[in-house]
């Protein structure tokens, strides 16, 4: 679990909102997660109450909203319970924002967001008792039939959200939060037959079908404090036959050719899939018996995703806006601090670094690797 530290200067790139939401909106690789973890949904064999989906940092809700959809084809009277991690209070913005609409297409939901740490969310019960005592639990039981009544009640969330969901820079730049919050949400007209998927603080339990663990470290992170801070744990949060599909960046594509030509010999991408289960094998111990751990082949594991260009956008000239897009991207994925940003940036090589890679490869485009833990 991290601990707060004393320099609010730490925060890790991914918390930087701009460079977030221009990566998010000019590059697919949400679309893409969200196809990949939609695939997962063919091995749920629901049980009662509710197929539980947990999305351990929902980002701007993007992927959770695509793989929600594809549970409502696939289940489309059965009832949902999906959870989900973030610790910024912007992500949490933007996925409220996309409820009204799911909530009215498949009403039979329960949304709970939190800000815990992935070693408490899945129980929605911090480890600290001070914390404990001190987590908001707010249910919200939203009236109404329409996504425009949804809508207005879920905006009127923004002064809580503002006051509760706050977060400081911890020990290793993770930011962590300054209050422990549970938001527990769904229709009123469907509060009989949820009842008993939706959470009670008084009998925490974590037993999911699904658990998306889609780029939730940092890259330069070793295997064991990924395994250790973040897999593991969510690992012990499967109910039996449950799947957590990890997704994290491997490099090896044109946004690290922008990179390694600014920065010569940079790479962050040292762990690999592999090194990482093997670590949640040893930090499981005898428990590793009860679950299957699958690697893949890299046909089936490794995955690509690009940024969106029009076709005449790359030629004999490229338009500064794609070339800042393309240069965000490729340092977005490739968790460049801001420190070294800006002492690149004094200069006009990352702007000719990153032409020279778009015109070679006709655009730009990232790759992916995936894995998957099962519950026997």
């Amino acid at each position: 679990m991290p601990d707060k530290g004393d320099d609010p200067t730490e925060f890790r790139f991914f918390d930087n909102r701009q460079k977030y939401l221009l990566f998010v909106n000019t590059c697919s690789e949400k679309w893409v997660i969200g196809e990949r973890v939609s695939r997962e949904l063919k091995n749920v064999i629901p049980t009662p109450p509710s197929i539980r989906i947990f999305d351990a940092g929902i980002g701007d809700g993007t992927v959770l909203s695509r793989v929600w959809r594809a549970m409502h084809h696939r289940f489309p009277t059965m009832p949902f319970s999906i959870h989900g991690k973030e610790v910024s209070l912007e992500d949490v913005r933007l996925t409220l924002d996309k409820l009204p609409d799911r909530l009215y297409e498949h009403p039979a939901s329960v949304v709970v967001l939190t800000n815990l740490y992935y070693g408490e969310a899945p129980w929605l019960t911090p480890r600290s008792p001070q914390a404990a005592k001190n987590l908001v639990w707010e249910e919200v039981a939203l009236q109404g039939n329409s996504s425009h009544e949804f809508e207005q009640q879920i905006v009127g969330l923004q002064d809580f959200l503002s006051e509760n969901w706050q977060a400081s820079a911890g020990k290793h730049g993770n930011p962590v939060y300054e209050r422990p919050v549970a938001l527990i949400l769904y229709r009123d007209d469907h509060r009989f037959l949820l009842d008993s998927a939706i959470p009670k603080r008084e009998s925490p339990k974590a037993d999911f079908d699904l658990i998306i663990a889609s780029q939730p470290y940092r890259a330069i992170a070793s295997a064991e404090s990924k395994a250790q801070n973040v897999i593991t744990p969510l690992t012990r949060a499967l109910a039996p036959g449950g799947r957590l599909i990890g997704i994290h960046s491997v490099g090896k594509d044109p946004g690290m050719e922008i990179v390694d030509a600014v920065w010569p010999g940079e790479n962050p991408f040292t762990v690999s899939r592999h090194e990482i289960l093997e670590a949640v094998k040893l930090q499981l111990g005898d428990e590793a018996g009860n679950y299957q751990f699958s690697a893949g082949k890299n046909i089936d594991s490794l995955f690509n995703y690009e940024m969106h260009t029009l076709p005449n956008e790359i030629g004999n000239s490229i338009g500064t806006s794609t070339l800042l897009a393309a240069w965000n991207a490729a340092t977005y994925v490739a968790q460049v601090e801001d420190d070294r940003l800006e002492a690149a940036m004094r200069e006009d090589s990352y702007i000719s670094a990153t032409r020279d890679v778009l015109k070679k490869r006709g655009g730009l485009w990232f790759q992916n690797e995936s894995y998957t833990i099962i519950r026997k």
